[in-house]
C-alpha cells in the first residue's frame, strides 16, 4: 500500500472565502456543519492558515465522545495558552480571577480568586462573564471549538453567551456534525440569529461532486489526472465524502488497475478500508490500534499499552498512519469513523476483556476518570462496578456545577433495560435533586415525567421526585402553572415527610406567583410555618421565615419591617445567613415596587454583603435587575437602556429572572414612541402568559401596554387589556401592585365611556391600599382620582388631584410619573381657562425631553400648538450647519427603526408633510441617499 500525503483543500473555494472573511471581521459567530468525514476540520485549518502570522490568537478546543466532569472543558482547553497575550493582572477585569481554579496555567497572570459561590447558577453567571472578559483582554482572536455535537449543555450555553454579545475582537468558530438534513435547529440555538454588529454565518458542507473527487484523488496520488471511469467509480462508491475518498485511495494497491476499487471491498463502508489497513499491521500494532478503539478517546502510551496487554506496536501503528499523535502526548484515531470501524471488527469476547483491562488501568490513576470507568464497566458487563462508578461520576459532576453531565450519566443508567430494579429508586431521586439545582430543563422535565410514569417509586419517593419536577417547571422552564400543579400533588404524597412538605408549601405561599388569592397564599404560608415547627432544622426554619418576611413586604404589610427585623442576620451558621441574604434581596425588590427607595438601598447593601459572605451571590443578580427598575422609576435614565440590555443578556437560559429588565426596556421604548419594540418587551416581561408569570411585573407591563394603546388611539384594545389586568389584580387581591396599572386602567375605562366602572375601580383601589405601607400606591390613587375627575369634566377637582399626585411622586421621587401628573394638572387648568397653564405645559415638555421621553415631550408641544402658543425647539450646536437638530435626531431615530413617515408623524404629533421635510433634511445632512442607510444618532 502506497504512502499518500494529505492533500490541500479541494472543492471548498466559496466556503473557505466565507469562513476566512468571518474570521477576519470580528465579532463573528460561525458554525461549520456537515456529516461525518465531510471535511469540517480541514476547512477550518485551511482558513486559519490564511490568517497573517501573529495577526490574532488562535485558540483551539475539542469536545469528546466521553467526557469527564470538567465544566466548559473545551473552552478552558482553548484558553490555556493565552498568557503571552494578556495585560498585567492589575489591568484585567477582577472577575477573571474566577478562572484561577480552572486555568492553573494562567494563575500567575490572573487577578486574585473571588470567594467561591454556593449557588451553581451564580457561579455559572460569574464564570461566563470571566471567560468573556478574558477573551476581550486577549484582543483579536479566533476561538475554534471542534465537534460541538459532543459538547455538554454547559459548553453550549457558554458559547451561546459568548456569541450573543462577543468581545469586539473575537470570532467564534464551531464545527458540528449534522447527521440529518431535516434537523433545522442550530446546536447553539439563538446564537445564529442575526445579532447587531456581529457577523453570524452557517457554513454547510455538502459532498464533493465528481470533478472535485477526481481532483482530490489526483492530489492524494500525486497524479496530474486519472481515468474518467476510475473517478466516476470512486465518486459512486464514496458518495463524495472527502474522508472516505481519502481512506479508499490510501487503501489502493495500484490505481492503474481497472478493478482496483472493486478489490478494496465495499468502498462505501469505511470498515473495509480500515480492515485493509489493519491487515498490513503486525499483531502488536493491531493490538495497539484495537486498544485505542476500545478507549475511544486519545490516550497516553502507558494506558494504550495497558489495554493492549503488551508494550510493542504503537510506534508501528503511528508510522502506518492508522493512529495519529494528538496534543499532550496522546494517541488515537484521526476520525471517529475509523475508531468505530476498528471497534466493530473486534470479536465480542476480546472487546469485553479489553474493557476490563481499561477499567483496571483507569482505576489505578490518582484521579480516576469516573465517566470512562462507568462506560468501560458497562461494556465489560460488570453491573456492580457500572452502578458504583456511574453514581460517583454523577455526584462528582454535580459537585463541580456540571449538572448537565450529572443528568446525562443518570439518564443513561435509568434508560438501560438491564438496570436492576432495586437501583432505580436512588438514581431517580438523585436525578430529581440534581435537576432542581441545574439550569437546563427540557430533557430533565421529560426524564422526570418518564420516571413518575414508571411504577417503581414508593409514595414518599414519588413525592420528592414530583416536588423537584415542580421546582424545575416553575423556575428553569418558566411554566409556573404546570410547576405549581405538580407541587400540589407532591404535597399530598409527602404527608409523612414534613420537612420536604414545608418547603413545598413555603414555595407555593409566595403571592407574586400563581392565580390564587392572597388569602390562599396566607393559608399556605401558615401550613409551612406549622410544619417547620415540627422539624429540627435551623436552615429550614430560616428559609420559611425568609419567605414570611418576603410575603409581608410584598403586600405592603404594616408589620413587614418588624418581621424582617427578626431574620437571623447574625447567626453563626452560613446556611442560615444565606437564607437571610435571599430574603433581603426579595425585600429590596418589594420596596422598589412600594416606592420606598431609601429603605430599598439599605436592604440592597446588606443583602449584597450577606450574599458575598455566604457564597449566595446569585440573589445579587436579582438585586441588579430590581435596581434597573428602581433607576427607571427614580429618573436615572442616562445609559439605562444599555445597562438593562447588558443584564438581560446574562439571563438567556433563565429569562424569567430578568423580567424587570424587559419591563424597563418596554417603558423606555414607550416613552420614546417605539411602539413595536415596547409591545415586544412588555410581552417578554410577562404578558405572553400573564397567569404564569411574575404578577407585580405583569401588572406594571399591562399598565404600560394600556398607555401604548391609548397613545395610538386603539381604545378598544386598551379597554380589553384594562379589563383583563384589573381582573387579575382583583383576583389576587394585592392592590399595592396596582400603582402602575390603576391610573391607566381608569383612563381606558373613561375613554370607552365606562365612567362608572372607572369610579368603582378607584373606590376599590382606595379600599385595597388603605393601611398599607406603599407610598407609590397612594400617589397613584391621587393620579387615578385625577383621571376620573377629568373624565367627569370636574376640572377643578382634577387639577387638585393631579397636583397632589405630582407632589407625592416628587417626594418619592418618581420624576417621570410626577411630570405625567403635572401634565394632567396643566391640562385641567387649561380647561378651566387658566392663562398660566401654557407655560406649565412648555416647562413639562422640557422636563420630558431632559429625561429622554421624546414622545411625551412631543405630545406637550402638540398641546401648545393646538392653543396657538409658540413652541421653541432645542437645536443643534451653532456654527455646525451639518449637525442634526433635536427634532431631526428624533426623526432619524425613528427612520433607523424602520418607521414610515405616517408612523413617525403619529409618534411626534406632526403632519406627514412635515416629517417628509425632516427626513429629506436628515438624509442631506448625513450625506445619505436612502433612508435604509440611516443609523440611530448617538
Amino acid at each position: 500500500m502506497s504512502s499518500v500525503p494529505s492533500p490541500a483543500l479541494v472543492g471548498r473555494i466559496s466556503e473557505l472565502r466565507i469562513l476566512t472573511d468571518a474570521m477576519t471581521h470580528p465579532p463573528a459567530a460561525v458554525l461549520v456543519e456537515g456529516e461525518a468525514g465531510i471535511g469540517k476540520t480541514r476547512l477550518v485549518r485551511a482558513a486559519l492558515g490564511r490568517l497573517p502570522a501573529g495577526d490574532r490568537a488562535v485558540l483551539l478546543g475539542y469536545c469528546h465522545q466521553i467526557r469527564e466532569p470538567f465544566p466548559y472543558g473545551p473552552v478552558f482547553e482553548a484558553l490555556r495558552d493565552v498568557a503571552g497575550r494578556l495585560p498585567s493582572a492589575q489591568a484585567l477585569n477582577p472577575v477573571t480571577g474566577a478562572l484561577r481554579g480552572h486555568l492553573p496555567e494562567l494563575a500567575d497572570v490572573l487577578p486574585p480568586s473571588p470567594q467561591p459561590l454556593d449557588d451553581p447558577r451564580a457561579e455559572r453567571h460569574r464564570l461566563f462573564r470571566a471567560i468573556r472578559a478574558l477573551l476581550g483582554a486577549v484582543g483579536a482572536a479566533v476561538l475554534v471549538i471542534e465537534d460541538l455535537h459532543w459538547a455538554d449543555d454547559g459548553t453550549r450555553d457558554l458559547l451561546r453567551f459568548l456569541t450573543g454579545q462577543p468581545p469586539e475582537g473575537l470570532a467564534v468558530v464551531a464545527t458540528h456534525r449534522r447527521e440529518s438534513q431535516g434537523t433545522a435547529r442550530s446546536p447553539l440555538g439563538r446564537a445564529y440569529r442575526h445579532q447587531p454588529d456581529t457577523t453570524s454565518v452557517v457554513v454547510s458542507l455538502a459532498p464533493l461532486d465528481m470533478t472535485d473527487v477526481g481532483n482530490l484523488a489526483c492530489a492524494l496520488l500525486d497524479r496530474p489526472d486519472l481515468p474518467h471511469e476510475f473517478v466516476a467509480r470512486l465518486h459512486e462508491r464514496t458518495a463524495g465524502i472527502p474522508f472516505v475518498v481519502e481512506e479508499m485511495v490510501r487503501s489502493l494497491p495500484d490505481a492503474e488497475e481497472p478493478d482496483a476499487l472493486d478489490r478494496v471491498g465495499v468502498p462505501l463502508l469505511l470498515r473495509e478500508a480500515m480492515a485493509e489497513r489493519m491487515a498490513g499491521l503486525s499483531a502488536a500494532a493491531a493490538g495497539a490500534v484495537q486498544a485505542s478503539a476500545v478507549l475511544r478517546l486519545p490516550a497516553g502510551e502507558q494506558l494504550i499499552t495497558a489495554v493492549a496487554g503488551h508494550s510493542a506496536g504503537l510506534g508501528e501503528a503511528l508510522r502506518a498512519g492508522v493512529l495519529h499523535e494528538h496534543p499532550g502526548g496522546r494517541y488515537g484515531f484521526r476520525h471517529a469513523l475509523a475508531q468505530q470501524a476498528v471497534y466493530d471488527a473486534i470479536p465480542g469476547p476480546d472487546r469485553r476483556s479489553a474493557h476490563e483491562r481499561a477499567m483496571t488501568a483507569l482505576g489505578a490513576m490518582d484521579s480516576p476518570p469516573l465517566v470512562q470507568l462507568a462506560f468501560h464497566a458497562r461494556q465489560a458487563e460488570d453491573t456492580e462496578a457500572w452502578l458504583r462508578h456511574g453514581a460517583a461520576a454523577a455526584r462528582h459532576a454535580a459537585a463541580l456545577g456540571d449538572t448537565a453531565l450529572a443528568v446525562e450519566v443518570i439518564e443513561g443508567m435509568l434508560g438501560d433495560p438491564d438496570l436492576p430494579a432495586s437501583h432505580r429508586v436512588p438514581l431517580a431521586l438523585m436525578l430529581s435533586r440534581f435537576a432542581a439545582t441545574g439550569l437546563s430543563h427540557q430533557r430533565v422535565v421529560r426524564l422526570l415525567r418518564h420516571v413518575l410514569r414508571d411504577d417503581f417509586l414508593s409514595r414518599d419517593a414519588r413525592g420528592e421526585v414530583r416536588l423537584n419536577l415542580g421546582v424545575v417547571l416553575s423556575n428553569q422552564a418558566g411554566d409556573t402553572a404546570a410547576g405549581r400543579a405538580e407541587i400540589m400533588v407532591a404535597l399530598d404524597e409527602l404527608s409523612e415527610r414534613p420537612t420536604l412538605a414545608a418547603r413545598g408549601w413555603a414555595l407555593l405561599a409566595m403571592p407574586a406567583w400563581g392565580t390564587e388569592s392572597l388569602a390562599t397564599h396566607e393559608e399556605w404560608m401558615s401550613r409551612a410555618e406549622a410544619l417547620v415547627a415540627t422539624a429540627d432544622s435551623p436552615e429550614l426554619a430560616a428559609a420559611v421565615l425568609a419567605n414570611r418576611a418576603s410575603f409581608e413586604m410584598r403586600i405592603g404589610s404594616p408589620r413587614a419591617f418588624a418581621v424582617a427585623a427578626t431574620l437571623p442576620v447574625a447567626d453563626a451558621r452560613t446556611a442560615v445567613r444565606r437564607q437571610v441574604a435571599r430574603a433581603y434581596c426579595n425585600i429590596h425588590d418589594s420596596l422598589i415596587t412600594l416606592g420606598l427607595y431609601a429603605e430599598a438601598a439599605r436592604f440592597a447593601q446588606e443583602g449584597r454583603r450577606l450574599a458575598v459572605e455566604t457564597g449566595a451571590q446569585y440573589p445579587a443578580y436579582l438585586l441588579d435587575v430590581s435596581a434597573i427598575r428602581g433607576d427607571w422609576l427614580t429618573g436615572r435614565w442616562d445609559g439605562l437602556r444599555d445597562r438593562a440590555a447588558s443584564l438581560g443578556e446574562l439571563a438567556t437560559e433563565t429569562p424569567l429572572i430578568a423580567v424587570d429588565v424587559w419591563l424597563v426596556l418596554g417603558l423606555l421604548a414607550l416613552a420614546r414612541g417605539e411602539w413595536d419594540e415596547a409591545t415586544e418587551h412588555f410581552h417578554t416581561a410577562g404578558l405572553d402568559a400573564p397567569d404564569a408569570r411574575y404578577v407585580p411585573i405583569v401588572t406594571a407591563a399591562s399598565g404600560g401596554l394600556i398607555d401604548l394603546r391609548l397613545a395610538r388611539g386603539e381604545f378598544d384594545a386598551a379597554l380589553a387589556e384594562a379589563e383583563a389586568a384589573v381582573a387579575r389584580l382583583r383576583r389576587k387581591g394585592v392592590w399595592v401592585w396596582g400603582a402602575y396599572l390603576v391610573p391607566s386602567a381608569v383612563t381606558a375605562f373613561a375613554c370607552a365611556g365606562r365612567v362608572k366602572a372607572a369610579a368603582d375601580l378607584v373606590a376599590e383601589y382606595a379600599h385595597g391600599i388603605a393601611g398599607r405601607v406603599a407610598p407609590a400606591a397612594h400617589a397613584a390613587l391621587h393620579m387615578a382620582r385625577g383621571a376620573l375627575a377629568a373624565a367627569e369634566r370636574r376640572h377643578g377637582d382634577a387639577a387638585g388631584c393631579y397636583a397632589r399626585a405630582q407632589q407625592a411622586y416628587a417626594v418619592l421621587p418618581q420624576p417621570y410619573a410626577a411630570a405625567r401628573a403635572g401634565e394632567g394638572e396643566a391640562r385641567a387648568r387649561l380647561a378651566l381657562g387658566d392663562g398660566g397653564a401654557a407655560a406649565a405645559i412648555m416647562e413639562l415638555a422640557e422636563r420630558f425631553a431632559r429625561l429622554g421621553a421624546t414622545h411625551d415631550a412631543a405630545r406637550c408641544r402638540r398641546a401648545l400648538r393646538d392653543i396657538g402658543a409658540e413652541v421653541p425647539l432645542p437645536r443643534g450646536r451653532r456654527g455646525n450647519a451639518g449637525a442634526l437638530s433635536e427634532r431631526e435626531k428624533e426623526v432619524a431615530r425613528l427612520v433607523a427603526l424602520g418607521r414610515t413617515n405616517r408612523e413617525i408623524a403619529d409618534v411626534l404629533f406632526l403632519s406627514t408633510r412635515t416629517v417628509e421635510s425632516h427626513v429629506a433634511t436628515v438624509l442631506r445632512k448625513l450625506g445619505l441617499r436612502s433612508r435604509t442607510q440611516v443609523a440611530p444618532p448617538a
